[in-house]
């Protein structure tokens, strides 16, 4: 049965393919009540989602973002759930990350072309319209000319963490980014902890440093994971007494078998102790 939340889902503001009314309009088909926008490092299409979601009585648009941040060797992203689009610090943050994107993206589409992978630079900008560009665009744009059938198998042979064409861009420490939601008056959530590969006891020692920086909640019941690594997880949460949330991570760019908004195994008490801890945040107001 699908959860009434999700709280990790993008739209056109950054590399989904819905824009924000639409992705509103099917997470509530799918019988999701409590819904959060977490595009990458943009809160650009939270306006138009509120707007959306106004039409629907007893469903919470949640503003929210994603941030990617940096350890060695690998990604960590985190959400920032309840941050308020309208604090200029926040905004200037963001900003200067989508720059760090749109160099990566940049430096990616010319390492593609120095192995005869010809792809334009001006077709994935205007794949990505107006929202910030992301490695998925780049994505497309090789699935457009034929180089690859899935938007999948792009990021396995070239432009993943360890593909030949992957290029660095500006980030956060993870640690900098709990704290800039924080101080944002917002709730950091770790997302997709177990992509890292690690054994969950390597996950340890990052997760001590998070909870120490001020994190509140972590992705446990995230779009395919087996019911083993979401046990897994849990556990992990309640040792570091972590809200366990959950998301699909919807972008609608994977194909058929990417699960749609809400389709997690997402329990109702994790949606009211985010409510009840949503209520004593500093951005309190923008809980429904």
């Amino acid at each position: 049965m699908p959860s009434k939340g999700d709280f990790h889902t993008h739209s056109t503001a950054s590399d989904g393919v819905l824009t924000p009314t639409q992705l509103v309009d099917l997470a509530y088909s799918q019988g999701v009540r409590y819904h959060a926008l977490t595009d990458h490092d943009s809160t650009e299409g939270i306006a138009e989602a509120r707007a959306a979601a106004a039409k629907y009585d007893g469903y919470m648009l949640i503003p929210g973002v994603e941030m990617g941040t940096d350890i060695e060797g690998a990604e960590v992203h985190m959400l920032g759930l309840f941050l308020s689009p309208d604090d200029p610090e926040l905004q200037s943050i963001l900003a200067r990350l989508r720059e760090g994107r749109l160099g990566r993206g940049r430096g990616i589409v010319e390492k593609l072309r120095a192995m005869g992978i010809m792809i334009e630079w001006e077709r994935v900008q205007e794949i990505a319209g107006d929202a910030s560009v992301g490695r998925p665009h780049i994505a497309q744009a090789l699935v457009e000319k034929g180089y690859v059938t899935k938007v999948a198998d792009a990021f396995d042979k070239w432009i993943g963490r360890n593909g030949p064409a992957y290029v660095e861009r500006e980030k956060m420490t993870p640690a900098e980014a709990v704290r800039c939601i924080i101080e944002r008056g917002g709730l950091a959530c770790w997302a997709h902890p177990a992509d890292l590969g690690l054994p969950f006891e390597g996950l340890e020692p990052i997760l001590r440093e998070l909870k120490d920086a001020g994190m509140q909640a972590m992705e446990v019941f995230y779009k395919d994971y087996p019911p083993e690594k979401v046990e897994a997880l849990r556990k992990l949460a309640e040792t570091y007494d972590l809200l366990p949330l959950g998301g699909s991570d919807y972008h609608g760019i994977f194909g058929n078998t990417e699960p749609l908004p809400g389709n997690i195994p997402l329990p109702d008490s994790s949606i009211e102790r985010l409510l009840e801890l949503a209520r004593t945040l500093p951005n309190r107001e923008l809980v429904g």
